[in-house]
């Protein structure tokens, strides 16, 4: 059956027809019909032939070239409807910035695997000075959260805020907050991590928390006092994949020092971010160490980094 014309649109193609036109396969139509991104001005009721407008050959190319682009269908889409030109444009931009910040950083983990398949790991490790410390008994309030990377770091910051404003109902904030790790967080694995605030009084501590319930899984926890290995941060190391080389920097370490580790790793955050620079130390990468590795213990006195805080251990 013949398509009909299309009186304001004018001239009804049939599929080929538009796909040849439009630059695209019949194959690719039928997907983007389906996909709800391109669908044809008229089906028929008896034979399912798709005709589409003349007009709608815009529409087809720019969908076609936003798929080289890679651009998911639901961004796609969002241009598309985007109210008018200006709009498309700019979420087309966002798009695309986002494409940028990741093979920038695919460019760098590049580098840093070709680094380390050459033997050359050991010039990053040498970035990172490492040491042991002793730290003592704290109280601690703590969230736990299963989270992908890509939300960590807004959980990371909405947790700790909340944990810090309930700090000041259980005496106060007693040390700097951390995070522990208590297995893998990437875009593959999803911990769990452990936001954690010092607190002064255990008592009010079990009070809040006991207020609170579990909307946030919150807990309270008195820690020993422990031995961590620690290295120090500049916010330049912490874009990914510098940060871990610095992980693996404290695994080396450990390894040829004959030392374990007892638990997940922390990060410890102490510093303001936006106003740090390049070079300036923003967080301390400490995990705990195994009981009985006494040796290199810090004299009698010695000052500890102010900015440690006891590694959460898992409940």
């Amino acid at each position: 059956m013949d398509p009909e014309v299309d009186p304001e649109s004018g001239e009804l193609l049939g599929i080929g027809a538009f796909a040849a036109r439009a630059r695209l396969s019949a194959k690719a139509l039928r997907l983007y019909d389906r996909l709800g991104l391109l669908a044809p001005a008229r089906v028929d009721e008896v034979t399912g032939y798709r005709s589409y407008r003349t007009g709608q050959v815009e529409r087809a190319r720019t969908v076609a070239l936003l798929r080289q682009l890679d651009m998911p269908l639901a961004r796609i889409a969002e241009v598309l409807d985007a109210d008018d030109g200006a709009a498309a444009a700019d979420r087309l931009a966002a798009y695309w910035a986002d494409v940028e910040a990741r093979i920038a950083g695919q460019r760098t983990l590049a580098a840093f695997l070709r680094g380390r398949l050459s033997g050359r790991s050991s010039e990053m490790y040498g970035k990172f000075a490492v040491e042991t410390v002793d730290v003592p008994q704290q109280v601690l309030i703590t969230e736990t959260r299963h989270t992908l990377a890509d939300e960590l770091p807004a959980w990371i910051g909405a947790a700790l805020e909340r944990l810090e404003r309930g700090a000041a109902e259980c005496g106060g904030v007693a040390g700097v907050p951390f995070v522990a790790y208590h297995a893998e967080v990437s875009m593959e694995s999803d911990g769990p991590a452990e936001a954690c605030v010092p607190v002064a009084d255990e008592a009010a501590a079990r009070a809040w928390a006991e207020a609170r319930g579990r909307a946030w899984e919150t807990t309270v926890r008195v820690e020993p006092a422990q031995r961590l290995a620690h290295t120090r941060i500049t916010k330049a190391q912490v874009a990914h994949p510098q940060i871990l080389a610095a992980f693996e920097a404290v695994e080396q370490w450990m390894a040829a020092e004959g030392l374990t580790a007892a638990g997940p790793c922390r990060e410890v955050y102490f510093a303001d971010w936006e106003a740090a620079g390049a070079e300036d130390p923003v967080f301390d990468i400490l995990p705990s160490l195994k009981e009985g590795d006494s040796w290199l213990r810090p004299p009698p006195g010695a000052a500890l980094p102010e900015v440690l805080c006891p590694q959460h251990q898992p409940g």
